[in-house]
């Protein structure tokens, strides 16, 4: 039978009336594959992913194709936003058996676990074929297939862990901007070609550096003026395509997943939260370095966006959007200029074809929306824009996998929270801090974190590295932002767990805790993929939770586990772009501002938002009132002639305080970025 019907996780639910007879991942399978002596047939996908609909349309649903799975296989059904540990070893697998990887992934394993034969995508004559081949070979020549299955799990538990080189220095930043220079696409933006990736990581680390300035060196010892104008100009390039082309929703806001083509024309419809999230957070540190009219639209139509469309009733937001409506992929988005005119009329519809490129390209005469120029008539702009999103909202909607993950809310709350700040939009702030308490009150439980929640429910996987991570990056955010004490706190219990229970020994960290489940190899991948790596984010959380508390434990943590950006900088920085623009953020100091100030005050409010504003790499910014002690930053500081005060230090070595919005904001600009120190004398907490 199908064991399905009782998952939590909305992929496993699209499964549940297949004829397939489907386990879910556990010992209940293995025990059954053990007991009937075949192999394990384990499938793994996610709701949003379209060829995994294919697959389960022309396979799973099919009865013969599913006949010849329950006659020889114990079969396993996987998300990998549930179980993103199970992924990563079978991916590896994948990848080393065949050179590629992607899903839905298709694995063939010994009733242990270990995998012998692995795949993604195959039609369905193909996978039948195979069905039966994998049979043969598993009636006909054990011996065979289970010395295959232990090559290759001996081989991937010796296979070299990435070395780890030393604490990266402005010198690693420069040559790391000069290698993403070399696949950087001058006339269309992004690196490589197509598919085009949204490389969100790779552009914060861009932006930082930038701001970095003339403090940012390279290798030869001259001022690096060169590689921080290639870093804006690779970082604003890129933004700009990515937010005109059909990448972005010129109608309803967000990102698809990625663009099939090199020119951000055609997406691959699926809208994921982490993108989102990323996204939204780096067209805010956009504005907030340049000004920029479009990122700020950008930033907050992607905001609003998350508000609108993913955010659960219970305060967290869901993990993604479908590609396809009615089977069909793209349908909801894709518009034909019969059906611009008709929702518009003939002449605000020729005017909307022209503006909005329908020209055909994507399949049968449809298009995808662009908006290569911004319009001249903002009146008519948004009227025909309102008209055609209203004419959208009719059609058959994608469906939504509605599960709250904790590492991408994480991401959420840190982009809300900030943004929020930014563009003064305490909506956004109080949605990020609604979801923080989500995570806190349905996610933690103890000391321990669980990865994913839906209808407000925790369900009972353990969360994994990232989960902890990119979560202690958001509460530190949403307390910069808050000045809530209850969220650095919250932080650093869970950085504690971080340092306990995942940490190598060599100063990078496992994906899964020391006590998690055993699979046939503890997985452990410091590189960045469509999000920031686990070891990142964590070297991230630790380097702004030591700049708080002035903690050199987790200062020395986070710059052991960025000994791998050195080594990934000059040919893999497109994999180490959170790494790099932690490791920015690490030679920059990070600056550290207190804040000090009655609550409500509006000199005390004036003051955060001048800090809030400054683009300088990786600045935490502490705020209390008079005499707070909570927070090591804020010990000891206090108000200066009665006024509020902000105080600017590296290291816990201070400046003079200021009372003043201007002058903090020279004191910024002049705190240094170099990593050589800020040159000036100050009191020492």
């Amino acid at each position: 039978m199908n064991r399905l019907k009782d998952a939590t996780s909305p992929y496993l639910l699209q499964h549940a009336d297949n004829p397939v007879e489907w386990f879910e991942w556990g010992e209940e399978a293995f025990a059954e594959a053990r007991r009937r002596d075949v192999p394990l047939l384990i499938s793994v996908g996610y709701s949003a992913c379209h060829w995994c609909h294919v697959m389960a349309h022309e396979s799973f649903e099919d009865e013969g194709t599913a006949a010849l799975m329950n006659a020889h296989f114990v079969n396993v059904k996987v998300d990998r936003e549930e179980r993103p540990d199970v992924d990563a070893v079978y991916m590896a697998a994948t990848q080393a058996m065949t050179g590629h990887g992607g899903w839905p992934m298709t694995v063939f394993a010994t009733p242990g676990g270990h995998p012998f034969y692995t795949g993604t995508y195959f039609p369905r004559p193909q996978f039948q074929r195979l069905l039966a081949g994998v049979s043969n070979a598993w009636n006909g020549d054990r011996q065979a297939v289970l010395e295959q299955g232990s090559k290759i799990v001996e081989a991937l538990t010796e296979r070299a862990a990435l070395p780890s080189g030393p604490v990266p220095t402005p010198d690693t930043l420069a040559r790391a901007v000069r290698g993403l220079s070399e696949s950087f696409d001058p006339v269309r933006g992004g690196f490589g070609g197509a598919p085009k990736f949204p490389p969100s990581m790779a552009l914060e680390f861009l932006l930082r550096h930038a701001a970095a300035g003339a403090g940012a060196r390279d290798g030869d010892g001259r001022e690096g003026r060169t590689t921080v104008a290639t870093a804006t100009t690779m970082a604003e390039r890129t933004l700009e395509a990515m937010a005109r082309g059909g990448l972005y929703d010129q109608l309803g806001g967000g990102f698809a997943r990625y663009s099939v083509d090199a020119d951000w024309v055609v997406p691959h419809f699926e809208k994921m939260l982490y993108d989102n999230a990323l996204l939204l957070r780096v067209y805010a540190h956009w504005w907030r370095a340049t000004g920029s009219v479009l990122a700020r639209r950008i930033a907050l139509e992607t905001a609003d966006w998350l508000l609108a469309e993913m955010r659960t009733p219970e305060g967290g937001f869901a993990s993604a959007l479908d590609a396809d409506s009615e089977g069909v992929e793209g349908k909801f988005y894709v518009w034909t200029p019969e059906e611009v005119r008709e929702v518009l009329g003939e002449e605000d519809g020729a005017w909307a074809v022209s503006l909005f490129e329908v020209t055909g390209t994507f399949e049968h005469g449809t298009s995808v929306l662009q908006l290569l120029d911004d319009p001249d008539e903002a009146e008519r702009f948004a009227r025909v824009r309102s008209a055609l999103l209203a004419a959208r909202a009719r059609r058959v909607r994608p469906g939504r996998d509605d599960k709250v993950v904790a590492a991408w809310n994480g991401l959420a709350v840190a982009a809300l929270a900030e943004t929020g700040a930014l563009f003064d939009r305490p909506d956004l702030v109080a949605a990020a801090r609604a979801a923080a308490v989500l995570l806190e009150e349905v996610h933690l439980d103890g000391d321990r974190l669980l990865r994913t929640s839906r209808d407000g429910r925790a369900g009972s996987n353990a969360g994994v590295l990232e989960d902890y991570a990119d979560l202690a990056e958001g509460l530190l955010a949403l307390y910069g932002v808050t000045g809530e004490v209850r969220w650095f706190h919250r932080a650093g219990a869970l950085l504690e767990t971080v340092l306990t229970r995942f940490a190598d020994g060599s100063g990078g960290f496992f994906d899964t805790a020391d006590d998690a489940e055993r699979l046939f190899q503890r997985p452990q991948d410091p590189t960045d993929n469509a999000t920031p790596s686990g070891q990142f984010a964590a070297a991230g959380a630790l380097l702004s939770y030591a700049a708080l508390t002035g903690s050199a434990r987790h200062r020395e943590a986070a710059e052991a586990a960025l000994g791998t950006v050195t080594v990934l900088a000059d040919k893999h920085a497109r994999f180490a772009g959170w790494g790099l623009a932690v490791a920015q953020a690490a030679v920059s100091g990070p600056v550290e501002v207190a804040v000090v100030g009655p609550a409500g005050d509006p000199a005390t409010a004036a003051l955060h938002r001048a800090a809030l504003l400054s683009p300088v790499p990786g600045l935490v910014v502490a705020l209390g009132e008079p005499g707070a002690e909570e927070v090591p930053l804020l010990a000891g500081r206090g108000l200066v002639g009665g006024e509020p005060a902000a105080y600017v230090c590296r290291g816990f070595t201070c400046r003079m305080p200021v009372t003043t919005p201007a002058a903090l904001k020279a004191e910024l600009a002049g705190s240094g970025t170099s990593g050589e120190g800020s040159g000036t004398s100050g009191e020492s907490a």
